[in-house]
């Protein structure tokens, strides 16, 4: 199967012709990134190759913004269930205050009205499960805002993780001219409700083992210190449909699979 990357250039594979079993590009070179960064973004168990530069921080396995105090920052570490596939969470989620919570999205009127629909479509995917977080879009001023990713940038999309005070992360960076004007609505869907995944506290359910959904070669990014932690009643063995898989398929969709809607409802 050919796959497209959430969220890398090299991994526009389907027009490029790279196949599941083929290894990952580098997308970057060493020294655009120091050796330091390289090794603190390893010590937070994150894969430290094709790490991008952005403003602010870093774009680590594909999608995940890490900002320059994520690296320097004092951490709350959690213990780690090494495993394969099963879903996994940050330290940090979204605080609820023991109710339900209401996170407001808004997107960049500039972005093409196609956008929109795929952010509705991907809101009503979370708001369909009963959570105690529920989504909504406002024109502004939304607790999480979509725009525009540079131009430079060589992924598709990127968002961060919840912080410590227990907000979502307040950003979804979309590389436009890489999804078109026009993206397939299913496929879209699908990579905003991963970035949006990030946002309120999920890691890749792959993480364990990239090439899994990415291919190439197997990579175990070792014990994290801003949280890996294991889902309870999520299954340890492969999960080929997950919202939060590191990689999907050209134009596929990814709606929530029964564990993936288990995560969420443990979580939330």
């Amino acid at each position: 199967m050919k796959v497209t990357r959430l969220l890398m250039l090299g991994a526009l594979v389907a027009s490029l012709g790279f196949t599941s079993c083929q290894q990952d590009e580098e997308v970057t070179t060493q020294n655009e990134v120091s050796e330091n960064t390289l090794s603190q973004i390893a010590q937070l168990g994150f894969y430290n190759k094709n790490v991008q530069k952005a403003d602010g921080g870093y774009i680590v396995e594909g999608d995940i913004f890490l900002s320059e105090s994520d690296l320097t920052g004092a951490h709350n570490t959690k213990a780690l269930r090494v495993g394969t596939s099963e879903q996994y969470r940050t330290t940090n989620l979204v605080n609820t205050g023991g109710g339900v919570r209401n996170i407001t999205l808004s997107i960049d009127p500039k972005l093409p009205s196609t956008y929109v629909t795929a952010l509705d479509a991907a809101i009503a995917r979370y708001n369909a499960q009963g959570l105690n977080i529920t989504m909504s879009r406002v024109s502004t001023g939304g607790d999480i805002y979509l725009e525009a990713a540079p131009k430079s940038a060589q992924y598709l999309a990127s968002a961060g993780f919840p912080t410590a005070a227990g907000d979502p992360h307040n950003n979804i960076k979309i590389a436009t001219r890489y999804i078109g004007t026009n993206p397939n609505q299913a496929w879209f869907t699908s990579i905003l409700a991963h970035e949006m995944g990030h946002c309120i506290g999920f890691r890749h359910t792959d993480y364990m083992d990239r090439s899994y959904s990415c291919g190439g070669s197997y990579t175990n990014e070792g014990a994290s210190t801003v949280g890996a932690i294991q889902i309870p009643g999520t299954p340890a063995n492969q999960d080929p449909n997950s919202w939060m898989l590191a990689c999907i398929g050209s134009g596929q969709n990814r709606p929530f699979n029964a564990n993936d809607v288990t995560a969420l409802n443990y979580l939330y």
